[in-house]
């Protein structure tokens, strides 16, 4: 069939041709914004779940459904060689520039700039990768004080004054929140909740790895009343299938439902995964019916496709002795696994093998669902972990 026309998009972020199974959700959170708009206090949003599941994709479609909706949004996505006031800073002023510009919010919007300057020359001594123009003078005393938690708190509380000003409401939007720095995490949530507790209508719409629950209660001990966590995972088969079948029905091509099972099984409802599947059964089919067969020859092309890019990028960012540990937990399955049985598979301590854990957690290739186990963040990485690193070579040589 013609590839140009090919419907299927696995990418990073890549909007998908059909959202299927997570209209609930998105209409969820724009009642959630809503009410925050008209100052009826509601919990900020975060998203968990492990990479794959499309989490990336609904905070920019919950991002632009918002801004239709007529609220101010700010993107961004946090790195681990990046402070939170650095990300933050420019986004802020950007919104603030916005604000300011209507003529209800132009004082509040003014004032909340000469916060952000404030905010800026308090902060530049302790965080030096701060870079971001300045529109107006500090106010003295206006969030420049130097400290994180009580100058992001005073610079959200103006932000969300400027919002209510001009009668919307102020939505950050930050993606990978696992790798803030706690003291960050801490302040972001100490702020959020300040303005939660005023009624302002600014709030957080967050994403991350499965950890991030914990990450938020290990930071603030309140934060689990401050956030409405939404545990987004596989596809049920029904979505799994409208996902597939939708796109290609629009442009005339159907599935054999031996295919769409073949499919099903290999990726377990993953939306990426799908993406993938679903591109490479397109290039194979040689009529607008794509077969079981077309689907068995798409799986060897997709898992090859992957390797390459998907599941490699990811292991070329370990050490030898973090593939090493990763190699043991395929090896005793999918998981998760108690971490005790990881280290005796290896014939070594748990308590030796701790730090490597914890880098594995810090790097988001594995997390805790429960106190002892482990599990990959990275769904069906077991087996890629088997592909790269056949046979018992690596338990003799680690």
């Amino acid at each position: 069939m013609d590839r140009v026309n090919n419907p299927y998009s696995p990418g990073a972020g890549t909007p998908p041709p059909e959202l299927a199974g997570r209209s609930q959700l998105l209409e969820n959170v724009r009642v959630t914004l809503q009410r925050i708009r008209r100052r009826r206090p509601d919990r900020s949003v975060l998203l968990v779940g492990l990479r794959g599941v499309g989490k990336t994709v609904l905070l920019e479609r919950m991002r632009q459904d918002a801004e239709v909706d007529g609220c101010q949004t700010i993107s961004m996505e946090t790195s681990e060689d990046q402070s939170l006031p650095a990300m933050l800073a420019p986004r802020l002023r950007t919104c603030l520039l916005r604000l300011s510009n209507s003529e209800k919010a132009k004082e509040a919007g003014r004032r909340g700039l000469r916060a952000l300057a404030g905010f800026v020359r308090g902060l530049k001594v302790r965080y030096h990768d701060i870079e971001v123009s300045l529109d107006a003078e500090p106010e003295s005393g206006l969030a420049d004080n130097g400290d994180l938690e009580g100058d992001l708190t005073a610079l959200l509380e103006q932000v969300g004054l400027a919002a209510l000003a001009a009668e919307t409401a102020a939505v950050l939007f930050i993606d990978e929140l696992q790798y803030l720095e706690e003291r960050d995490f801490a302040a972001l949530i100490t702020a959020l909740h300040r303005c939660f507790q005023r009624q302002l209508p600014i709030t957080l719409v967050g994403g991350g790895l499965p950890q991030l629950a914990s990450l938020a209660g290990e930071a603030k001990s309140y934060a689990e009343r401050l956030f409405s966590f939404s545990e987004i995972g596989q596809l049920s088969n029904s979505a799994a299938i409208d996902a597939l079948v939708f796109p290609a029905e629009r442009l005339g091509v159907s599935y054999q439902p031996e295919a769409l099972e073949e499919i099903l099984r290999q990726t377990q409802g993953y939306p990426y995964f799908l993406q993938e599947w679903g591109k490479h059964c397109w290039e194979v089919a040689q009529e607008p019916r794509i077969t079981a067969g077309d689907a068995v020859k798409a799986s060897e092309l997709a898992v090859s496709a992957l390797d390459a890019s998907f599941f490699h990028v990811r292991f070329d960012r370990l050490a030898p002795h973090e593939r090493t540990y990763l190699r043991a937990m395929a090896d005793l399955g999918a998981g998760p696994q108690r971490s005790g049985d990881i280290a005796d598979h290896m014939n070594r301590s748990g308590k030796s093998l701790g730090p490597v854990r914890s880098g594995l957690i810090r790097k988001g290739m594995i997390w805790s669902p429960a106190h002892g186990d482990t599990a990959f963040t990275v769904p069906l990485f077991d087996e890629f972990m088997k592909r790269i690193m056949p046979g018992d070579d690596w338990l003799r040589g680690h």
